[in-house]
């Protein structure tokens, strides 16, 4: 270990890969939730960013995965982020994207959820104080 008795294990980031079946489509969806687009090689990845936290979105799409990834976005009104997603998805642009009205969960939230166009499940957070009954 070079004579070093500490070591610094601070972490800086962390990002997932988000599958996509087709890219244009998937970005088109994560920049109309409000994603920004840090960097593309144009070619089938993308890091994104929404309110300071990144994903790296990627041309690479294996279903089994796909239908079994979530991701969850802590935020202070489940119900606004409802009614942002039906109107995005109002259009019909984004395949077989939806989203599921809000509802109160058993462990203290309230949760939008959303399917983007190749079946990812986002679950949009916003934390209930005190637990629902």
């Amino acid at each position: 270990m070079n004579g070093r008795t500490e070591r610094n294990l601070a972490v800086s980031d962390l990002r997932v890969f988000v599958p996509s079946s087709n890219f244009e489509m998937s970005h088109a969806f994560y920049s109309a939730l409000g994603f920004s687009t840090i960097w593309t090689d144009d070619d089938g990845l993308a890091l994104m960013e929404l309110g300071g936290h990144r994903i790296m979105l990627q041309n690479h799409f294996v279903r089994e995965w796909a239908e079994n990834f979530m991701i969850t976005i802590e935020v202070t009104d489940a119900d606004d982020w409802y009614e942002h997603v039906r109107e995005l998805l109002g259009g019909g642009e984004f395949g077989d994207a939806r989203v599921a009205e809000p509802a109160d969960q058993d462990w203290a939230a309230r949760v939008t959820y959303v399917w983007d166009p190749c079946g990812v499940l986002i679950h949009f957070t916003q934390r209930l104080t005190p637990p629902p009954r």
